[in-house]
C-alpha cells in the first residue's frame, strides 16, 4: 500500500499526479493523506515520527517513510516503469533527471527565497530586498523552462505525462506568488493549461482544492 503524505499546493503536488497516473494506468489505488502547513502539521510529534525534517511529500510504502521529492520519484518510476514517468533509454533518462534536480535544487530554493525571506535574514528591509532580487531571477528560472517545453506535444515527453509536467505547473503556479503574471509567459501558460486537463492533474488539483492560477493584479 502506497501512502502519500501531501502540503496542498506544495511540490508534494508532484508525486500526487504521479500517483494518479499510475492509478490510472494500473489500477492501484494509494491513501491520500493532506498536511496542513499553514496550521503547522508538519511540524507535529505524528508527523516528525514519519519525516524529521518537518517536509511533505512522504512517500510510505508497506508502513516504511521515504522523503524528499526525487527519491520519492525515482522510486514511482522505477516501480511502474510501465507508466512512462520517465525516459527510459540511459541518455535521455539522465537529461531529464538533470533537469528535474535543477528544478527542484535551484528555481524551487530561489522561491523558498521569495516566499519566506524570513529563513533566510532579519529585519523588514532585507527580507524585501532578498523577495525582490528572488522574484527577479524566478522569473529567469521560468522563463528558461518556457524554452524547454517549446517543443512540448502535448506533454513535456510528448505523448506521456511525466513528474516534469507536474513540476512545470506547480513551479509556473509559484508564479503568481512573486508577482509574476502567468500571461505573460504565453507559451508556458497555454502549455500549464493543457497540462492541467489531464485526468491525474485534474484529479490531484480537486483533491488539494487548489487553483491553478495565484496572480493578483495589483
Amino acid at each position: 500500500m502506497l501512502e502519500l503524505h501531501y502540503g496542498p499546493g506544495a511540490c508534494s503536488f508532484v508525486p500526487h499526479v504521479a500517483l494518479e497516473a499510475i492509478k490510472g494506468a494500473t489500477g492501484e489505488d494509494f491513501v491520500a493523506r493532506p498536511v496542513k502547513l499553514h496550521k503547522g502539521e508538519q511540524r507535529s510529534a505524528e508527523y516528525l515520527a514519519i519525516n524529521p525534517n518537518a517536509q511533505v511529500p512522504t512517500l510510505v510504502v508497506d508502513g516504511k517513510p521515504l522523503s524528499q521529492i526525487v527519491a520519492i520519484c525515482d522510486y514511482l518510476d522505477r516501480r511502474y516503469p510501465q507508466v512512462g514517468l520517465m525516459p527510459t533509454e540511459s541518455w535521455a533518462r539522465a537529461q531529464a533527471m538533470s533537469q528535474f534536480l535543477w528544478m527542484n535544487n535551484t528555481v524551487h530554493t530561489t522561491f523558498t527565497h521569495v516566499f519566506m525571506p524570513d529563513k533566510f535574514c532579519e529585519g523588514e528591509a532585507s527580507q524585501a530586498e532578498l523577495k525582490r532580487f528572488n522574484a527577479a531571477l524566478y522569473r529567469t528560472q521560468l522563463e528558461r523552462i518556457q524554452g524547454w517545453i517549446a517543443s512540448a506535444d502535448p506533454y513535456w515527453f510528448g505523448e506521456r505525462l511525466a513528474f516534469h509536467d507536474a513540476y512545470a505547473l506547480t513551479l509556473l503556479r509559484w508564479g503568481g506568488f512573486a508577482g509574476i503574471d502567468p500571461d505573460s509567459l504565453p507559451a508556458y501558460k497555454a502549455y500549464i493549461d493543457r497540462v492541467a486537463e489531464h485526468p491525474a492533474v485534474t484529479a490531484a488539483i480537486a483533491r488539494e482544492g487548489i487553483k491553478l492560477s495565484t496572480f493578483r493584479k495589483s
